[in-house]
């Protein structure tokens, strides 16, 4: 049903996207730093509904609803680029710490983990306008139900990202040891992932393309 190109394509581009340093990374980094991996895993958990949220709506039509009412693609947009620029701020500020770091932080229960995570993931409509523009070009109308197939190819995009999420989680810990036993590491590691979240920031904030149907 679908062309073994297609899925390649899709695992290729998904894994680019997923090792570029983003919220979910951070925040999953953070909590499997100061809670433990099961608290990583949990929260790996909220990110995984948060991409099949995003798969299903964009299958289903939520890009007719972004074209319908763009003020509601400009709303989420700004959230996810305010998200992007508190964390931004929590890396840069005086006193800021690496995600890296061990912290003393009050243990949040696995329920609101999960939400944490799946807040994370909602709150960056360029997912669902990732699903929207890329899918399409991997789909083979000669192979029949297109809906099908756009919801096989974007399987294969969460099944890369929760996999490199998942090690990502569990070597946080090994990492953080690394980084501890070099302070300007982390020092460095700490500014120059607040820079790019920053940057990444204003970039969302500014971009005025709008999400257009693809052919």
């Amino acid at each position: 049903m679908v062309e073994l190109s297609g899925v390649v394509g899709v695992a290729l581009v998904a894994l680019g996207m997923v090792l570029t340093p983003g919220p979910n990374m951070i925040y999953l980094v953070s909590r499997s730093i100061t809670q433990g991996r099961r608290a990583g895993v949990v929260s790996l958990g909220g990110v995984a509904v948060g991409f099949l949220v995003y798969l299903l709506a964009t299958n289903l039509g939520l890009s007719v609803v972004f074209l319908a009412v763009p003020e509601l693609y400009v709303a989420v947009k700004l959230a996810g680029a305010a998200y992007l620029a508190y964390l931004a701020w929590c890396a840069l500020r005086p006193g800021g710490v690496s995600v890296f770091a061990p912290a003393d932080l009050p243990h949040d229960s696995a329920r609101r983990l999960f939400t944490m995570g799946l807040m994370t993931n909602l709150l960056n409509p360029k997912i669902a306008i990732m699903y929207l523009s890329l899918i399409p070009q991997f789909i083979a109308l000669e192979r029949g139900n297109v809906l099908l197939q756009g919801l096989v190819l974007g399987s294969v995009q969460i099944v890369v990202a929760l996999t490199v999420n998942l090690g990502i989680v569990l070597a946080a810990g090994a990492i953080a040891v690394f980084l501890a036993r070099r302070p300007s590491w982390l020092r460095a590691q700490r500014y120059l992932m607040g820079t790019a979240l920053g940057m990444l920031a204003v970039t969302v904030a500014t971009d005025t393309s709008a999400p257009a149907p693809s052919g």
